[in-house]
């Protein structure tokens, strides 16, 4: 299955509705995630030292890309309460629970974890074909419908040399062939 973004304005508002009302850390992962263009790795690796300013500095774990993007004005207050009372080494989005293998706590929650309340999400939604790379590509996607001269600006974030890889990867591509094709005739 191929992971795609999520495409509508109003679903995207609505999944942040309804991610809001169930729980502010699933939230913000969420809302960083659709706003920054980070791998679910990095997003559940953040510490809240690296958000209490205006802009987020961090390496990329998978290719070691210093990143470095504003957190958006919409979550601002709502993270501020978050993390108000936590030290800047905690994890920001830390797990409930003990880690069953090594039992320690407040680690960050994981991929499965980011999995599973995405696709809890998706379902309630009826959207297919989410993972957790939808979050990123809904960034480039939505960032590109903005203004399609961004493309270079994705590349460089997405590490792509082409530009075709780049609106494959957003999911645009298959949108231009579902055009072409229900255009026909």
């Amino acid at each position: 299955m191929k992971v795609q973004p999520i495409r509508d304005k109003r679903v995207i508002d609505g999944l942040k509705f309804y991610f809001r009302n169930r729980s502010i850390r699933d939230y913000l992962f969420f809302c960083i995630g659709i706003y920054s263009g980070l791998r679910v790795s990095d997003l559940c690796r953040l510490r809240v030292g690296m958000v209490r300013g205006s802009h987020v500095h961090m390496t990329e774990t998978k290719n070691k890309h210093k990143k470095k993007f504003i957190i958006h004005p919409s979550i601002r207050d709502d993270l501020d309460r978050f993390i108000a009372g936590h030290k800047d080494t905690d994890y920001l989005f830390a797990s409930r629970q003990k880690k069953t293998i090594s039992r320690l706590k407040n680690q960050p929650i994981d991929r499965t974890t980011a999995y599973r309340f995405l696709n809890d999400a998706a379902k309630e939604f009826r959207l297919s074909e989410i993972g957790c790379h939808t979050l990123r590509k809904t960034w480039g996607y939505q960032l590109y419908m903005a203004d399609p001269n961004n493309i270079a600006l994705l590349m460089e974030m997405f590490g792509h040399t082409d530009p075709a890889v780049t609106l494959i990867y957003i999911g645009y591509s298959q949108d231009m062939m579902d055009r072409a094709i229900a255009a026909l005739y």
